[in-house]
């Protein structure tokens, strides 16, 4: 893994200088005003590079680019580079060779801006670092935690009841007959009334069934032609009495009005 990482350059300032420092006599830091700083003891390029976790300071020639110093940064801020307490413009930064000696130097920028871009190039690279581990560390732990299996097992069923399946909000529930041979009628509308259906007027045929022929009076005096002779011949009505009428079309009215609950309807028969 680390032969196929890549470096990347983050920061290059042009002008980079650098200084012998004292050692320091105490732990409150350095301070830039013990340094000589009108006589710098080598001056450069500065270059900011990564490579995999790791960032270097690598100060370089300006004409020739050859390797002056380095210094490998493993975190930030860290004891590989700490700024002075007087200036913004100084660190100090710990070098070290192919054989691993390391020594501290401090370097200064001539703006305040390089300065700071350098500042701000490593603190990005580190909080990328910070990033990459906490990503890395999770995902080591979801691997290490048990696999939720959620798959049937052999033999493994499930049971649906969807008998108890609730209609629609504002729906109706359809109506079930009571019998092979009941009527079931239709739920009315929303807001509506039932509508009782209309009795159908009696058939003439039923009316007439109402009406009974008077019966045929026989007289022991008549003869055989006679009879035969009531046959073509209307039979004899008795008489009526004086309240009732005498016209037998007038019992279909009468046949009709005497059905209970029933508005008078006007017969053909009456009409013609």
């Amino acid at each position: 893994a680390a032969e196929l990482e890549y470096e990347s350059v983050l920061c290059v300032k042009p002008d980079v200088n650098v200084y012998r420092i004292p050692p320091r006599a105490s732990n409150r830091g350095y301070r830039a005003s013990d340094w000589k700083l009108d006589h710098p003891d080598w001056t450069g390029r500065l270059r900011v590079t990564s490579k995999g976790k790791t960032a270097y300071i690598k100060l370089e020639d300006k004409v020739s680019g050859e390797l002056f110093a380095q210094a490998p940064i493993d975190q930030y801020p860290g004891i590989a580079v700490e700024t002075v307490t007087d200036s913004s413009r100084y660190f100090v930064i710990r070098i070290q060779d192919e054989t691993g000696r390391s020594a501290f130097i401090g370097i200064g920028f001539t703006d305040r801006g390089d300065a700071f871009d350098f500042n701000v190039s490593l603190q990005d690279h580190f909080k990328w670092v910070k990033q990459e581990t906490e990503i890395s560390k999770e995902s080591q732990e979801a691997d290490t935690r048990p696999k939720l299996d959620l798959g049937f097992k052999e033999g493994q069923t499930i049971k649906l009841n969807i008998g108890n399946m609730t209609t629609k909000k504002g729906g109706a529930a359809k109506p079930r007959a009571s019998g092979s041979g009941s009527l079931s009628l239709l739920p009315p509308p929303p807001g509506g009334k039932i509508a009782v259906p209309p009795i159908p007027p009696p058939s003439s045929t039923a009316i007439a069934n109402h009406v009974t022929p008077p019966p045929v009076l026989k007289s022991s005096n008549t003869s055989s032609a006679d009879v035969l002779l009531d046959l073509d011949a209307p039979a004899s009505t008795p008489k009526a009495p004086a309240s009732a009428t005498t016209d037998l079309w007038g019992d279909f009215s009468t046949a009709s009005s005497a059905v209970p609950n029933q508005a008078p309807q006007q017969s053909s028969w009456v009409q013609f």
